[in-house]
């Protein structure tokens, strides 16, 4: 297996609400799709979002759960005021702020919130470690 991740497909509960934040609050650029499913381009991968219910049926478990789900997902950017913008125009968008940026042990610069589902987005700059649009051939 070639190590990569193709799609991220999140669970949604309301799916017409989740598509307005991504694609009008975020800015993330929706593909043609069926009614039942939305698609975002992103840089090297896509966005999905389903049904929770209708996800958890298609992988044969249970959507029943809530809290923790021990994973985040991740945007680096450029600068520590580009990760304030982002904070920022995700809570503006109807995200809920679970930690203001600020520097961190790891001497980078970062914050999170959570999508209208509860899913964990951490916005980072990392000095050391950095792959952008210039840096991926982009």
């Amino acid at each position: 297996m070639q190590p990569r991740i193709s799609m991220i497909t999140l669970g949604v509960r309301d799916l017409a609400k989740s598509i307005a934040f991504y694609e009008k609050g975020l800015g993330f650029p929706r593909m043609d799709s069926p009614p039942e499913v939305a698609f975002f381009t992103l840089n090297g991968t896509w966005l999905g979002l389903f049904s929770r219910n209708a996800l958890a049926e298609d992988a044969n478990i249970s959507s029943e759960g809530a809290g923790f789900n021990a994973f985040s997902l991740a945007h680096n950017v450029a600068s520590e005021a580009e990760v304030d913008a982002v904070v920022a125009q995700a809570v503006k968008a109807g995200a809920t702020l679970e930690k203001k940026p600020e520097k961190v042990f790891w001497g980078g610069y970062s914050g999170y919130f959570t999508d209208p589902d509860g899913h964990l987005w951490e916005v980072a700059h990392n000095p050391h470690f950095w792959v952008g649009p210039s840096d991926a051939g982009a």
